[in-house]
């Protein structure tokens, strides 16, 4: 029973069958009779998934007692629709909002597990800070210090992944969002790879930023932290731009080009074939989140 898009929901679905359909290409074109998809993404959660709509969250995780809980709200806005789609400024305020739904979705499921809930994670974190630190200080600015840094700088997320429910859901995420893009109904069958995901912008990130830095500290005597965070956003921004590009050039040299080390990343890192349980949270996820955004458009 739904209690709407406002309220969280405890269900006991059934286990799906444990099948595979046929892989699919994820990058196939799937001809719909349905005149629009909605535009999702999405975040993996220790113990369940957050998808975002055009104009709502939705998130479902399994409790300790094994039942699906399920809630939803409003996405926060940060900038009016004008600035937020701006280039430039469109990929690091979306990237605020997805991070303003986070505590949100904590509040309305309180089961919910984010993926930085670890002490190891936290503890990589502060090791990270650490090293980086104390490396920018002894050595001299090169791409090779700056390709270390970059390197050292990606370990929480490694060690973040290293639990692997959290791959799971990861893939969780990819299967559910691409089994509704293709109208396909068994999500099993569904390749845990997609091309939105954000470890598309993993390497564009670390080679921009890296290299903005050695830049910066070759013009700028002491960079103040100001400056390192500019040279951050700048290239994240960059990136963004990029991965935009790429997604309306499927088949492009260019676009592929891009997206391989992100594909490798998924395939080998970030992701792992899930359970038909965690399956099931998937499918509870993206109901709810369908749900709500049909009630937005009812109302509009």
């Amino acid at each position: 029973m739904n209690r709407g898009s406002e309220g969280a929901e405890r269900t006991g679905l059934g286990a799906l069958p444990n099948r595979r359909a046929k892989p699919i290409a994820y990058r196939e074109p799937v001809a719909t009779k349905e005149p629009e998809k909605l535009r999702l993404g999405g975040m993996a959660l220790r113990n369940g998934l957050l998808i975002h709509g055009p104009t709502h969250w939705a998130a479902a995780v399994r409790d300790r007692e094994g039942a699906i809980e399920t809630a939803s709200e409003r996405k926060p806005e940060l900038a009016p629709g004008l600035v937020a789609k701006l280039p430039g400024l469109r990929g690091p305020i979306k990237l605020a909002e997805a991070m303003a739904v986070l505590p949100l979705a904590r509040r309305r499921l309180p089961a919910a597990r984010l993926p930085f809930e670890d002490w190891r994670v936290a503890g990589a974190a502060v090791a990270t800070l650490v090293a980086t630190s104390l490396l920018r200080k002894r050595a001299r600015a090169s791409a090779l210090r700056e390709g270390i840094v970059q390197a050292i700088g990606a370990v929480p997320a490694v060690v973040a992944l290293t639990d692997r429910d959290l791959a799971a859901y990861h893939g969780v995420e990819h299967k559910a969002i691409a089994a509704y893009e293709r109208g396909i109904d068994d999500i099993a069958g569904v390749p845990k790879e997609h091309d939105r995901c954000g470890s598309n912008l993993v390497v564009p990130m670390m080679l921009l930023s890296a290299g903005g830095t050695v830049l910066l500290e070759r013009l700028v005597e002491t960079p103040t932290a100001a400056a390192r965070a500019g040279v951050g956003l700048g290239g994240a921004s960059i990136a963004v731009e990029m991965f935009a590009w790429s997604d309306r050039h499927h088949g492009d040299p260019l676009a592929e080009a891009f997206h391989t080390p992100g594909r490798e990343i998924q395939r080998r890192l970030a992701t792992k074939e899930p359970t038909a349980e965690q399956l099931e949270v998937g499918i509870a996820a993206m109901a709810e989140i369908l749900r709500a955004e049909e009630v937005e458009q009812r109302a509009a």
